[in-house]
């Protein structure tokens, strides 16, 4: 690449990035009305709604944006190199038989939530579970879907649509939280399957709003099996070892959740569990507060993390198509130097305001000052380990550029024991939830520097004086961060009116980010001044 060439990888990282900012924000008024409607601590239809959520987003993140947009991408890349009219006939193939397979899946879903229903029905709470996740299922279908349409937007280098796409969910869900719901439900429970609904409806517009980009790109549905028949066996067989290898923090929080299901008391239950005589270790509400807990560290994660990763892929599976490791691991470098002084300090400061964004995003309605203050124990456990959740699909996709699935499988399969192990140890402690968290935060720590060596060592090699400098700088930046932050929140006024509380967030975090800054670029850091002018170094 020419110096002073705008690097495709910045410029698709800070075109995602904006949209996915524009999708957070939203997200954060779709959780605050949400919260208000559902509660935590006070009832369990937040917990069966919030579990039932997470099904979906699970298989979105495992076969939407997950392991198949991981092995349909670079053959889809390559085919479109090679052939655009193949190109079309594997996208419609694949988007076809994704559709039957996922419509399959959904009927023998239903059923089997029936079965359990009839079975199990009498546990307490078991009925609305069921019957809220029989609801959202079908957005499994059309979430993913969705998902390989924005891929085929990707593979065309085209990033604004994809960007803006997830802010239909949020979109549609504050407008069934706020228009419909309190208007035409009577209960919380019929609240619930209100905001069900919209998730459902949501995923509808987020197929429609990408067809008429996909069209202007010359797509047409034009099924050719024969055509796309060996494209289609490559995807087939790298989809399952990637099926792991990439949602293993998914897979963890998912986890997370069950065992917060599992294992909180509720007020009308007992209060032990009884093949253990133990009192339950947690209380009711605590899948809530993992869930809306895990909602805040997402936002650097998809602000920063997922937004690098998005634009670095197509990247990768090129120059490892022409066999150019050395400017695969200098790409990879790169990647990771903007993710090390973007997610640094972003984990850091949701740490240090955790307590105050939880009670201006949250606290309203049925969601008390109790469940806040559990909220911002669980955002500070999570946070902890945004650095890793932001680099770790990066260094997977480059395993998978590479046409190694198997690394990345072998070593996700034992970060799920791990955290797993860690879960049932440390929600004893007086952590309870905020344990669970806790423990995906070092299961993703581990999982990265595990992964980031062995790609380095095997695969392409790193450019590690690079990284340590931009580390050093980002640590020593972020310090000084973090000392205006605590400084600017201790003298910001308190109190109960919104406007306080918008403030006592607001000013630190700018004043954090300004100061950041211009600490990063007395160091010598040049990654920010990447990202505005979108040229490497």
């Amino acid at each position: 690449m020419a110096r002073g060439e705008r690097h495709p990888l910045i410029t698709g990282t800070v075109v995602t990035s904006l949209g996915t900012l524009l999708s957070r924000v939203l997200g954060m008024l779709r959780d605050r009305a949400t919260a208000s409607l559902l509660g935590a601590s006070g009832s369990p239809v937040a917990d069966a709604f919030v579990i039932a959520f997470r099904i979906p987003n699970l298989f979105r993140r495992l076969f939407g944006e997950g392991a198949l947009t991981a092995s349909y991408l670079p053959v889809l890349t390559a085919q479109l190199e090679k052939d655009p009219r193949v190109a079309r006939q594997l996208a419609s193939v694949v988007v076809t038989w994704l559709t039957i397979a996922l419509a399959v899946l959904v009927a023998a879903g239903e059923l089997l939530f029936w079965l359990v229903a009839s079975v199990w029905g009498n546990v307490p709470g078991m009925n609305m579970l069921l019957g809220l996740s029989a609801a959202m299922l079908p957005y499994l279908l059309l979430i993913c879907v969705a998902a390989q349409l924005t891929t085929m937007l990707y593979a065309a280098q085209h990033f604004t649509v994809p960007a803006l796409t997830p802010a239909m969910l949020n979109v549609v869900m504050l407008a069934a939280a706020w228009g419909v719901a309190p208007r035409f439900a009577p209960n919380e429970v019929a609240q619930a399957y209100v905001l069900a609904a919209g998730v459902v409806v949501a995923g509808v517009s987020q197929i429609l709003v990408q067809l008429p980009m996909l069209r202007r790109l010359g797509y047409r549905f034009d099924y050719n099996w024969a055509a796309a028949r060996q494209a289609t066996r490559q995807i087939a067989r790298n989809l399952a070892p990637m099926l792991v290898g990439l949602a293993v923090t998914q897979i963890n929080t998912f986890n997370d959740s069950l065992v917060a299901w599992g294992l909180a008391v509720s007020p009308s239950g007992p209060q032990s569990i009884g093949w253990l005589g133990v009192r339950y270790p947690m209380k009711q509400g605590a899948a809530a507060v993992l869930y809306y807990g895990e909602r805040f560290y997402e936002v650097p994660v998809g602000i920063v993390g997922m937004s690098v990763a998005v634009a670095i892929f197509p990247l990768l599976a090129r120059h490892a198509a022409r066999g150019d490791r050395r400017q695969l691991g200098v790409d990879m470098t790169l990647g990771l130097r903007l993710l090390l002084c973007l997610s640094i300090p972003a984990g850091l400061g949701l740490m240090l305001m955790a307590q105050p964004i939880a009670r201006l995003i949250l606290q309203s309605g049925q969601f008390g000052p109790e469940d806040t203050a559990r909220a911002a124990r669980a955002i500070a456990c999570y946070s902890s380990a945004v650095w890793a959740y932001c680099a770790a699909p990066v260094v997977v996709r480059g395993f998978y550029a590479l046409n190694d699935y198997g690394t990345p499988l072998r070593l996700a399969a034992w970060m799920v024991v791990l955290n797993l192990l860690l879960n049932f140890t440390l929600i004893w402690t007086p952590m309870e939830e905020a344990g669970l968290a806790l423990s995906t935060a070092i299961a993703a720590a581990v999982q990265l520097v595990v992964l980031t060596a062995i790609f380095s060592r095997r695969r392409a090699s790193l450019g590690w004086g690079q990284l340590a400098a931009t580390a050093v700088r980002t640590l020593l930046a972020s310090a000084v961060m973090a000392a205006t932050v605590y400084f600017t929140l201790e003298r910001m006024p308190d109190g109960d009116r919104l406007s306080h509380q918008a403030i006592r967030v607001c000013v630190p975090i700018l004043c954090g980010a300004a100061v950041y800054c211009g600490a990063y670029l007395l160091l010598g850091g040049r990654e920010l001044g990447m990202l505005l002018t979108g040229r490497s170094d």
